[in-house]
């Protein structure tokens, strides 16, 4: 399973979202997935269905000290870990889950989205 982590600023339109998550590889995803309190914006409900794709909201606890290959400051500081996009997708990926790169930028900058793959016996 390939979960998609999407990280993005309060502004961000669902055309940033798109932009990070086509960087990304995105058109692999099997789901997506955020942090629980952006889960409710209308830009990453609306990506989600018009992917039709399963949102992971997920819980800020299981964000904090996820492994991720890049570090921001600011997130490092709200989420306790490195990459939410990075974190988001390997929390919702499950155990075992390994990241396959690190996250990427929508062009504008407003948006970030990592993959993260578990395979399922």
């Amino acid at each position: 399973m390939i979960v998609a982590g999407i990280g993005f600023r309060k502004d961000a339109g669902i055309d940033s979202l798109r932009d990070a998550l086509a960087r990304a590889g995105g058109d692999a995803a099997q789901a997506l997935a955020t942090a629980k309190d952006k889960a409710d914006s209308p830009v990453i409900q609306a990506l989600a269905a018009e992917m039709a794709l399963h949102l992971h909201a997920v819980p800020l606890e299981r964000l904090r000290n996820q492994p991720t290959l890049t570090q921001s400051v600011r997130v490092q500081a709200r989420y306790g870990t490195g990459s939410l996009a990075e974190a988001a997708a390997l929390a919702a990926a499950g155990p075992g889950a390994r990241l396959l790169g690190p996250r990427v930028t929508s062009q504008d900058g407003m948006a970030t989205a990592a993959l993260a793959e578990r395979s399922i016996p």
